[in-house]
């Protein structure tokens, strides 16, 4: 147990400070790039009356030639812009438009933002491919053997006394004693929390994700069949997350329904679908993905901090009926455990995002962030280009 232990850890201990590193910086996104992104994320002065989504798309579209918005972000915060996927000559990008005026923030690629850069690490080491993300995961796992040769080397041998097993002896600074159990005691005590939030995002990933995604379809504990409003699971190869952003993790794969297509019929806009989603009591903050080709539909989707509010719906972009129809109430019990665990491993970042959300217009208002780490941030910013720059149709 001991080689297994030792080897374990100085393989995959380096791997293992970068997933902590990365995954807490990205935990922290809405606090830190509400700092660093303010400008484009809030409004200079809230007005009365807001702009319609289509309005704030058609007049983004027509300042912008050659871009194609593909999906709005609308919240219920007056303070906030909206922001929009679009594919801008060809590069991803993500536009902050006033709702009241249409104009725009400013905007950034996609691919180049802090939190981008910190989730590439997490999951690929800021190395493209393939292997770099089954590697992570690799180390990910060895992390659980870590946990379970620690607890067996742990394991107190003599039952009548606690020190050494839930309290370090410090009677003897700098001995082989005094460095085995600082580091022995509090991994016993952590060793639940490190489990938890390893198993909590497995689902996530490369290799075991889709085999705990296709267990959960084939037990019916994901998302069941009736979970949709027009019977049958619809054939398509086209699944949730090829088309939208922002989906719970129970929604990911299910399969797309097409618009039913004929001729004379005029797509809705962006602004009924907003009306539907209303009539269907989604709460926002929510994302509209326009449809994609002829057969596309429109998808309204949401993960809320509390599960239990996450929606997906596919809606008919000609008659606005809803095909799909997916609340957290028709998970399975896979699905719901897989979803409270996400907000378990988020934890922080809830509890700290509604006041940072509400403090982000002022600047006498701090979010706990070391100044240097902002630095830091800001100045990987203008490295890679995600440094925004404000301009008006």
């Amino acid at each position: 147990m001991w080689r297994w232990h030792f080897y374990a850890g100085i393989i995959f201990a380096p791997f293992l400070m970068i997933l902590s590193i990365s995954g807490a910086m990205y935990l922290f996104k809405p606090q830190i790039e509400g700092y660093l992104y303010k400008d484009l994320l809030t409004v200079s002065e809230a007005g009365q009356q807001a702009l319609s989504p289509g309005a704030v798309i058609a007049k983004t579209e027509k300042g912008y030639p050659g871009s194609k918005v593909s999906s709005i972000t609308l919240t219920n915060d007056k303070t906030k812009t909206y922001a929009m996927s679009v594919d801008y000559s060809g590069s991803p990008t993500t536009m902050y438009a006033d709702p009241y005026t249409g104009n725009l923030n400013g905007s950034m690629n996609s691919e180049k933002t802090f939190s981008a850069f910190f989730k590439k690490m997490h999951s690929q080491l800021l190395v493209d491919g393939t292997w770099t993300n089954r590697l992570v995961e690799l180390a990910a796992c060895w992390a659980l053997i870590l946990i379970l040769t620690g607890l067996i080397l742990w394991w107190p041998r003599n039952k009548a006394s606690v020190w050494g097993t839930i309290l370090p002896r410090l009677s003897k600074p700098g001995s082989r004693m005094f460095w085995r159990d600082l580091h022995a005691v509090p991994a016993f005590w952590v060793s639940i929390v490190i489990a938890a939030i390893i198993l909590t995002g497995l689902p996530w990933s490369g290799v075991l994700g889709p085999r705990i995604s296709n267990l959960a379809d084939q037990t019916h504990t994901n998302v069941p069949p009736f979970a949709y409003s027009f019977g049958a699971k619809p054939e398509s190869a086209t699944v949730a997350k090829d088309i939208a952003d922002d989906l719970p993790w129970a929604t990911q794969n299910l399969p797309v329904p097409a618009s039913f297509a004929s001729g004379g019929y005029v797509p809705l806009g962006v602004d009924d679908i907003a009306v539907i989603a209303g009539k269907q009591n989604v709460l926002k903050p929510y994302t509209i993905t326009l449809p994609r080709g002829e057969t596309g539909v429109f998808t309204v989707s949401t993960v809320h901090d509390k599960p239990g509010t996450d929606a997906t719906l596919h809606i008919d972009q000609y008659s606005g009926a809803v095909l799909s129809d997916v609340r957290f109430g028709d998970y399975g019990i896979m699905g719901k455990m897989i979803s409270w665990g996400d907000l378990l491993s988020r934890g922080p970042s809830v509890r700290l995002a509604e006041p940072t959300a509400r403090s982000a217009g002022d600047d006498r208002t701090g979010i706990g962030i070391d100044q240097l780490l902002l630095h830091v941030a800001q100045t990987q910013a203008r490295r890679t280009g995600s440094a925004c720059e404000a301009k008006e149709p």
